[in-house]
């Protein structure tokens, strides 16, 4: 059993080279440009990486590059407001309906008077203002020690970012008082959206998207120091919300096509989990118009196909 599973080890990052090779030259799309300093990144960043739910690691290219995590923190964010608040808690202010619409639409759901989803930005802001403290400072550290969880290390916010995000999050503002009308969120708009700012602006490496999707794909458990991170049931929530309405208005394409839970970030980032298999990442500025990695988007596709990793595969080998 070890000697096939060091075989499709092997052949697996056979294909990630064959596949960082392949596309590294696609020019194809440009990094978010409604974030200054996002505008400003190296497009040609390109990375893949990979941890299996034993702690084994896969890399290549600039895996050790760090870059800000935006939207996949949402994820993250979603979990830990689960585990603090409960399920039926959450849902009084974000559902679980996948839209057509963009992530940064300002709307809600008339009927239930809430977020549609954790994934779009209302939905994102709204968890974010279930994060516990008595000051920014605090909940900024409360959303930094959940970070650490997943990572072993208190992360680094990109403090430029961060003053970008905030000097041009109008549209983000407009969202929120919206919230704030209908009695989604509290009065403290001004704080919470900071707070939304510095956790989409903390940076992570490919390795460490690699290794948090491999957390959740294990059930809450990291596979390095054994920790139980996140609740299991948590991660039932958050893997099915991420294969759901991961990836911005593709997510029903992406679903059909790739079928990984996975949630994507304007800076580039895409973290694919693969329940009992392993987390998948990859890094490339170059985005599409919806706001996916154009790189990232062919690198899923292929792997997906190539190796039966569709959640729904019935040749799916990868848990035996």
């Amino acid at each position: 059993m070890s000697d096939e599973r060091d075989a499709r080890r092997a052949w697996f990052e056979q294909a990630c080279v064959g596949l960082h090779d392949r596309y590294a030259s696609l020019q194809d799309g440009e990094p978010a440009s409604y974030i200054p300093e996002l505008a400003e990144v190296d497009p040609d960043r390109f990375a893949i990486a990979a941890m299996t739910v034993q702690g084994e690691r896969i890399g290549v290219g600039d895996c050790d590059h760090e870059f800000t995590i935006q939207s996949i923190s949402k994820l993250l964010l979603y979990g830990l407001a689960l585990e603090t608040h409960g399920r039926e808690r959450v849902l009084e202010r974000v559902g679980v309906a996948p839209t057509g619409d963009a992530f940064n639409a300002i709307e809600l759901d008339e009927a239930t008077n809430r977020a549609p989803n954790p994934m779009v930005n209302a939905g994102a802001i709204a968890i974010t203002d279930m994060v516990a403290g008595a000051t920014v400072d605090e909940r900024v550290e409360t959303m930094r020690a959940m970070y650490e969880r997943y990572l072993g290390r208190t992360p680094t916010i990109d403090r430029t970012v961060w003053a970008s995000e905030r000097e041009t999050g109008n549209r983000n503002r407009a969202i929120a008082y919206l919230m704030l009308s209908r009695g989604i969120i509290e009065d403290r708009v001004e704080e919470t959206l900071d707070l939304y700012f510095a956790q989409c602006s903390v940076l992570v490496t490919a390795h460490d998207l690699a290794l948090i999707g491999a957390t959740i794909a294990n059930h809450g458990v990291h596979p390095l120091t054994g920790e139980q991170v996140v609740p299991r049931e948590v991660t039932r929530d958050m893997l099915t919300v991420a294969l759901t309405c991961g990836m911005y208005d593709y997510a029903g394409e992406w679903a059909f096509s790739v079928g990984i839970p996975a949630k994507s970030g304007v800076g580039g980032g895409i973290l694919g989990m693969l329940p009992g298999v392993g987390g998948l990442a990859t890094f490339s500025p170059r985005l599409d118009d919806i706001g996916n990695s154009v790189r990232g988007l062919r690198v899923f596709e292929q792997l997906s196909h190539h190796f039966d990793l569709h959640l729904f595969d019935p040749d799916r080998p990868w848990t035996r």
